[in-house]
Formats: C-alpha cells, structure tokens, sequence
C-alpha cells in the first residue's frame, strides 16, 4: 500500500441533486455500508457535500447518529450578511456545523463567471468562518491544447494563495474540466504531475511547512475501478467525486480504495 504523509480526503458532491429525504436515506445508507465493511477512518476521511436545503438534515443526523462523516458546503457568499438575496454566508455554514465548503468549482466559474478574484474573496470568507474551504482548480480542453494541463489550475491557484496567510488551512481539487461527467478521467500519471506541479506552487508561495501539510485531491469521473490508480501517487490525496457520490455501495467502495491500492 502506497503510504500517504496527509490523510485521504475523499469528499462527495452531490451538486443539484436529492431533496433533504433523500438526503438522510443516502447518508443512512453509506454509514451501513462503511460500517458493514469495516470500514476504518484512521487514514481515509469521508465527507458529503449535499445541496443547501438538505444540510440542516444531514447534519442533524450525523450528530444524532455520532456518524464519522464530514460534512461540507457546495458554495458559500464572499459577503457575511446584508442585502445580497439567495446568497449564504458562510457563518450560517459554520452554525450548520459545516466542516468544509466548495470554492471555485468549474461549473460555478461556467455557469456564474466566477473569477480567481471571487475565488480568494470566498476562501476570505470561509476562513473567517472557521471553515476549511475547498478550491477547486482546473483547465478546460481549450486550455489543455493550448498551455498544456498545469498552466491554468496553477494560475487559480496562485491568485488564491498570494491572498491568504500560510497558516491557512485549505484543500485543493484538481479538476480537469474535460474529464468531469465524461466517464474518461485523467490518467494517474497526468494526475500526479499536475498535483506534483500545484504543491510545488503552494511550497514556492508558502513555504515547505504549508506544501507538505495542504491535501490536493483529483476530481472528474472517479469510481471505485480508478481510484486504486489514482490514489497510488504521493502528490494525489484523495478525490472529489461527483455521480458515483450519489451510490452508497459505489462511494464507500471508493473510500476502501487502500485495499486496492498497491507498489509495483
């Protein structure tokens, strides 16, 4: 088994998917399955990220229930409080007893232009607020034809970083945006190199300490038959996963990915 430094992080996002019942049924469901597979969160943390409104459930369950699962935001305002209608702050988040939130996802930038800028003003606010933001980096097919697969994350990366301290605490999720939802992940070789890339930007920026302590996980169409792979590089510490959160047995199978992953 490949011996990671940092513990795993394997984080689920729903997106726009399950009302509040359904919410409680899937966590339900994958506590059952973790347990029933002796599942043992020593070395492999496990995280939901459901949609706003089904928060308040899930979090009451996981603390009724002392369920050894995180629980993270999908998005959160750059603003605390005031007029800004449909937005959350993220000390409503934190209330919630949120450990994480999104930051930055492909489809967020896609779908709503959120720049870099908007990016490190919601890191800024989830900071503020205790909470560990997740920041979402990534280059899209154009970009990877034209500067290759490191220039673009690394760029989102860097503007988030030059604004925050470091001895701050976030994740990184390496997403290529080709590969989400596409059913053909990076390779673990191209996901490797492009972390191995990130955490050397995080270390020119921040120093040994903060590169070597910081988790950096791959997201675009993991499952449980290309976890193993990925997982076997030393920069790659976990995944955010995205259809395959939304199967219990498939998600938990890709929690268990170190009775799989194996040293040539």
């Amino acid at each position: 088994m490949v011996e990671h430094a940092r513990k795993a992080l394997i984080a689920g996002n729903w997106k726009m998917n399950l009302d509040h019942l359904q919410a409680i049924a899937l966590v339900q469901k994958l506590a059952w399955t973790l347990k029933d597979r002796n599942f043992q969160s020593t070395t492999v943390e496990v995280a939901v990220f459901p949609p706003f409104t089904d928060l308040r459930s899930v979090q009451t369950l996981i603390a009724a229930d002392k369920l050894d699962i995180g629980l993270g935001a999908q998005d959160l305002s750059r603003h605390d409080s005031g007029a800004h209608t449909g937005e959350v702050s993220g000390a409503f988040l934190s209330a919630l007893a949120c450990d994480y939130v999104l930051v930055g996802h492909s489809e967020r930038r896609a779908d709503h232009g959120e720049t870099d800028e908007v990016c490190l003003a919601k890191v800024q606010a989830a900071l503020r607020h205790k909470l560990t933001p997740v920041l979402c980096v990534g280059e899209t097919a154009e970009d990877l034809e034209k500067v290759g697969a490191a220039a673009v994350p690394v760029s989102q990366l860097t503007t988030v970083l030059e604004g925050i301290s470091a001895d701050d605490e976030i994740v990184v999720a390496y997403e290529p945006v080709w590969a989400i939802g596409s059913g053909t992940p990076a390779t673990a070789e191209q996901a490797e190199e492009v972390c191995s890339t990130l955490r050397d930007t995080i270390r020119n920026v921040h120093g040994d300490e903060a590169a070597e302590r910081t988790r950096i996980l791959y997201g675009g169409s993991v499952k449980s038959s290309n976890i193993a792979g990925l997982m076997r590089g030393a920069n790659v510490d976990g995944a955010l996963v995205g259809g395959a959160s939304l199967d219990a047995e498939e998600f938990a199978a890709i929690a268990q990915f170190e009775k799989h992953v194996t040293v040539d």
